[in-house]
């Protein structure tokens, strides 16, 4: 799990079928000080994250695929929270 901080949308004229309703955000991985913390990545988003909230990201692949439903997506990185504050 990463916190991450959602930076934009992503547009595409083509994708691959299992994205087909699922809205896809570029989220950059940051440090609890809001500091960046390496390169940003595509996530989608099943919660309706908003632009610039920091949000919870998983790399579980297999955990992405159930949720697009589809055992054979290049999904890989899912939204699995939205955070409302972080307490130290």
């Amino acid at each position: 799990m990463l916190l991450a901080r959602v930076e934009g949308n992503v547009v595409s004229t083509r994708k691959h079928s299992s994205f087909e309703g699922w809205r896809l955000l570029i989220c950059q991985p940051v440090e609890p000080s809001g500091k960046p913390d390496g390169v940003p990545v595509v996530a989608i988003d099943p919660l309706g994250a908003g632009m610039h909230q920091q949000v919870i990201i998983s790399s579980d692949g297999s955990a992405a695929r159930a949720i697009v439903g589809d055992n054979k997506s290049p999904a890989r990185m899912v939204i699995t929270g939205i955070v409302d504050e972080l307490k130290d």
